[in-house]
């Protein structure tokens, strides 16, 4: 199968276009090579692939005949990645929700909840 179509397939990727630009971006790797978007991959093989700058291995279980569900993804690939950078992924996710400034540009849900509470109040 396709390295394309099969990381659209185990909704890697939500377009196959999408998984086929990060592939010719040099984005995904096969065994530590680079992959073109038509390389064949098998079963064992180990995908790295870099998104958010940061790199997610993946070990091919099975190959899929086409798109499948999201509770069925974990039949097809074993999320192999070192738990240190899913654990710094989590930090800088923490760390950009806890940046934005106070005030500062459009308010969130929480904020505008208790403007019109404030306001109400006044009235």
């Amino acid at each position: 199968m396709r390295i394309d179509k099969y990381l659209w397939s185990v909704r890697f990727y939500k377009s196959r276009n999408a998984a086929s630009v990060a592939c010719k971006k040099g984005y995904v790797q096969v065994e530590g090579q680079n992959a073109k978007p038509s390389r064949e991959i098998y079963i064992s093989d180990k995908i790295t692939i870099r998104n958010n700058q940061l790199s997610t291995v993946l070990y091919v279980l099975d190959l899929p005949k086409s798109r499948v569900g999201a509770k069925l993804v974990a039949q097809y690939y074993k999320n192999i990645t070192p738990q240190e950078i899913i654990a710094m992924h989590k930090s800088i996710a923490e760390n950009q929700r806890l940046s934005r400034v106070k005030g500062a540009g459009r308010p969130s849900k929480k904020e505008r909840r208790d403007l019109e509470d404030f306001l109400d109040d006044d009235a």
